[in-house]
């Protein structure tokens, strides 16, 4: 027995030698005294870099670091990098070359918040709210995916095409659409027109550098064109400046009146008001908003509302009222830091509920509205905050999650059928527009107005071309569903050879005639 025990005893003590051994060493190694001003991350990194096994790149730590340190915060804080940081701001300021989308990664996912309009995604079929799953046949989804990747894979030189898979709410299988980069344009009035002899219309596609000048000009065209009163159709708008959005509210507020205030922890209250100079202070107004309405737009259309100024038509908006704060660091890069909340006039804020950190559960409440069927019936809408707020006049409004229409419209799906599904989520339509045009291009060149466009289509058998063209793309023709969808069908697809033909003048007209938020518009300023 002594045998044995006698080398398990040295064994034993010769491990207990090296542990006493490293131990003393790892203390040693730990007697710093460092500096009084120097925080725990500096400190780490200094160890880190001094003593780690391997050499370490304390660049790439810091930037690591800094991501995760914004995304504890609220969903809306966010660290750029100095790669990120130009191409970031040249979505307001600054034309460039891409594939003309507005994005946010959620659960690591890229969503797209919105199209611009005019921009080669534009006519495509990429819908605001599609997920890019895929680019170029290749997983686009995870840990890695990042602001600075994504705008990298993206955008390219004009000319060159990316295959995008897209998954869509409602829709099992993937999209896939090829997209030609081009220059992603910059202006966001992307459409003016007369509804009526005496009701102008203006889409506004996002608060921009430019917005304030584009939008004034409109309305003076519009009023010079007979406008007596005003649809402001802010669907989809994704938001931007506050002071663009602040100038705009001013051409409709009497002096005096609050258009929006903020406040924060260590953000003193700051207070826009109208100056009075408006030069539309007493035209009827309707602004249109749904789900994708956010941050600027909430604040346009909440402050008209709360002022009694105009009527708001559509879908809660999204309930973005957090005011961030772009601040510089010493090596080129940046924090978008929510320093503050906004208020309208009312005193609610839009800003929906969220956790800290959880940016993930954030994204899940937006979607949970679809499956709770918000979009869909009034009654499904759930307000997280019952305080009664009350408008100029007295009428009682909600905070907590959006603005509320005054009259909602739900999503209408009364034309539409799988047929039409299939073929508008495969962007059919689109490509049967573009095929008849160059195949027709010398006659349709003898239209120079929509209208008579519109009529020479009417009289074609475009229908019957466009089923026979899906046809040779393996979708059958459902005879009862098609004629079901025959006005959707049609509407879209004329529309679309219009825009080909004539761009947006022709395109907005033609389709916000038969759109049922624009009707409902026209019939209450008809009232």
């Amino acid at each position: 027995m002594k045998k044995f025990l006698f080398p398990s005893l040295v064994i034993l003590a010769i491990l207990i030698g090296f542990w006493i051994g490293s131990s003393a060493r790892a203390q040693r190694m730990w007697q710093f005294t460092f500096p009084p001003q120097q925080s725990k991350i500096e400190q780490m990194l200094g160890i880190m870099q001094a003593y780690y096994v391997d050499s370490v790149n304390t660049d790439s730590l810091i930037e690591v670091l800094a991501n995760d340190l914004a995304s504890k915060l609220d969903p809306h804080s966010s660290y750029i990098s100095k790669k990120d940081l130009e191409l970031v701001n040249s979505q307001l300021e600054g034309s460039f070359s891409g594939i003309g989308v507005q994005f946010s990664i959620q659960n690591d996912t890229v969503c797209i918040v919105s199209v611009v309009s005019g921009g080669p995604s534009d006519g495509t079929g990429i819908l605001a709210g599609d997920k890019i799953i895929e680019v170029n046949d290749s997983v686009f989804t995870g840990k890695k995916i990042n602001n600075e990747k994504v705008m990298h894979t993206l955008r390219g030189e004009s000319g060159t095409q990316v295959k995008l898979g897209i998954a869509r709410m409602g829709t099992k299988e993937t999209l896939h659409f090829t997209i030609t980069r081009g220059k992603v344009p910059t202006y966001s009035v992307v459409a003016k027109f007369m509804a009526t002899p005496e009701i102008g219309f203006i889409r506004v596609d996002r608060f921009g550098e430019n917005t304030y000048e584009e939008f004034l000009t409109a309305l003076n065209q519009l009023r010079w064109s007979g406008a007596k009163s005003f649809i402001i159709d802010l669907r989809s708008n994704s938001g931007g400046y506050l002071d663009r959005c602040a100038k705009m509210v001013n051409e409709f507020l009497p002096a005096g009146r609050m258009i929006v205030y903020s406040e924060g922890r260590s953000y003193q209250r700051s207070e826009l008001k109208a100056l009075g100079n408006g030069r539309f202070q007493k035209e009827p107004v309707v602004v249109l908003i749904d789900e994708f309405s956010a941050s600027a737009s909430e604040i346009f259309s909440g402050a008209l509302q709360d002022n009694d100024r105009a009527t708001i038509i559509g879908r809660r908006s999204f309930g973005k009222g957090l005011v961030q704060n772009q601040i510089s660091l010493s090596d080129g890069s940046a924090i978008r830091l929510t320093v503050a909340r906004y208020y309208i006039p009312s005193g609610r804020c839009i800003q929906k509920p969220y956790t800290m950190g959880e940016g993930e559960e954030y994204q899940k409440s937006f979607n949970e509205r679809f499956e709770h069927g918000e979009a869909y019936n009034k009654d499904s809408i759930h307000l997280t905050d019952t305080t009664k707020y009350y408008t100029r006049e007295g009428r009682v409004v909600y905070g907590g999650g959006g603005i509320m229409p005054d009259i909602f419209l739900p999503v209408d799906t009364s034309l539409n059928t799988p047929y039409f599904n299939i073929v508008s989520n495969r962007a059919y339509i689109y490509q049967f527009a573009l095929d008849y045009v160059n195949r027709n291009r010398s006659t349709l060149s003898k239209y120079k107005k929509w209208q008579e466009l519109e009529k020479y289509l009417l009289r074609q058998p475009v229908l019957d071309e466009f089923v026979k063209f899906c046809q040779k793309k393996e979708v059958e023709p459902k005879t009862e569903q098609i004629e079901k969808s025959k006005p959707l069908l049609i509407r879209n697809i004329n529309a679309t050879i219009v825009r080909d033909m004539l761009g947006d003048e022709g395109f907005f007209p033609l389709y916000e005639r038969d759109d049922y938020m624009t009707k409902r518009a026209v019939e209450e300023l008809s009232k």
